[in-house]
């Protein structure tokens, strides 16, 4: 169970009250995003992620993203995030050849404010993910109520915009590397800007584009949509932008989806969920997005088999192209994972 106040705590009994059967139990899955953690009052890893994935849905593969687990104890401290792109290769190695390809790609965490020093830290962990290390994360998420930020990923204000940074993350189309994007909603245009500059390398948004709706935000919702999807549309002019569709469980998001005596059926999910999925999706097409869990995170609002029949109904009238893409397709073109 999560015990930080940024997450909401997990309650297994009130998950297992209305937990769902899988809808089209046999139609292959690539969950493009999942942690591991090893936290104070919160563990979540392979064997507790595998028991979610194991539910009814057909997860073939996923893409393991970084989440301060397992680090380097000892050594330089840029080096210690190696640690957990070792420890995540070794745990999940024996099911590279399976049905289940778990962490079939990963992305790490190195500092990108390093700037061009950050090479030594992407090559370590390259040579540490047994051939599956395919991007790197370093959150950005910033505003000025800091009552929203998560104080282990705290980032100073216009960390994108900063020269040093931006070196960093040059490092990363030479190596084949991708870039996650993880920030909140005001700050898009600063990724907008920051992908211009970077055409060469594929920026991944995280969930839906970071929507925040509670806080100093809870009186603005209308406002919050309309600039939101303004820099959504903006940004899917850029070729290489990709869109995650998921992590709409999380405090932030104001759905208060954990408020419920039950947890929500995938109906209801697929209801709040419309209109921000299905702008992503006619703005970026089908080809530039594709369906995350981020459990455990999201595990605090919803079980992992009713955020995948929501996603199925949203895309029940998509076509199957469209679905290939939205399930599969992207993920595993972004992140190569064939």
């Amino acid at each position: 169970m999560s015990t930080n106040g940024n997450y909401l705590p997990v309650r297994p009994e009130w998950l297992a009250s209305g937990t769902e059967a899988a809808l089209e139990p046999d139609m292959p899955i690539i969950d493009a995003h999942h942690h591991f953690y090893e936290r104070p009052g919160w563990t979540y890893l392979l064997d507790d992620y595998l028991q979610d994935a194991r539910s009814g849905h057909n997860i073939t593969a996923s893409v393991y993203m970084q989440a301060l687990t397992r680090y380097r104890s000892s050594g330089p401290e840029a080096m210690r995030p190696v640690g957990e792109i070792d420890y995540v290769a070794g745990v999940t190695a024996p099911l590279q050849s399976s049905q289940e390809q778990i962490a079939k790609g990963m992305v790490g965490y190195a500092d990108l404010r390093l700037g061009s020093a950050v090479r030594a830290v992407l090559e370590a962990e390259l040579d540490a993910g047994d051939g599956r290390l395919r991007g790197i994360r370093h959150l950005v998420s910033w505003d000025a109520d800091q009552t929203l930020v998560n104080p282990l990923s705290a980032a100073p204000r216009e960390l994108l915009l900063d020269p040093a940074y931006r070196a960093g993350v040059a490092q990363l189309a030479p190596l084949g590397l991708t870039y996650d994007a993880w920030l909140f909603f005001p700050q898009l245009p600063e990724l907008l800007d920051l992908a211009k500059a970077c055409p060469d390398t594929p920026f991944i948004i995280n969930h839906c584009g970071g929507v925040v709706r509670i806080a100093s935000y809870a009186s603005q919702r209308a406002e919050v949509f309309d600039t939101w999807s303004r820099s959504m549309r903006e940004l899917a002019r850029l070729p290489n932008i990709y869109v995650k569709l998921g992590g709409l469980g999380m405090r932030i998001n104001g759905f208060e989806f954990d408020k419920g005596e039950r947890p929500p059926s995938s109906d209801q999910l697929a209801q709040a969920w419309k209109p921000w999925m299905h702008t992503c999706i006619e703005a970026f097409g089908a080809q530039r997005c594709m369906f995350e869990s981020n459990f455990p995170v999201d595990k605090g609002s919803y079980p992992f088999s009713n955020g995948w029949n929501a996603f199925k109904k949203l895309t029940s009238q998509a076509s199957t192209d469209e679905r290939e893409a939205l399930f599969r397709g992207t993920v595993s073109k972004v992140y190569r994972l064939k």
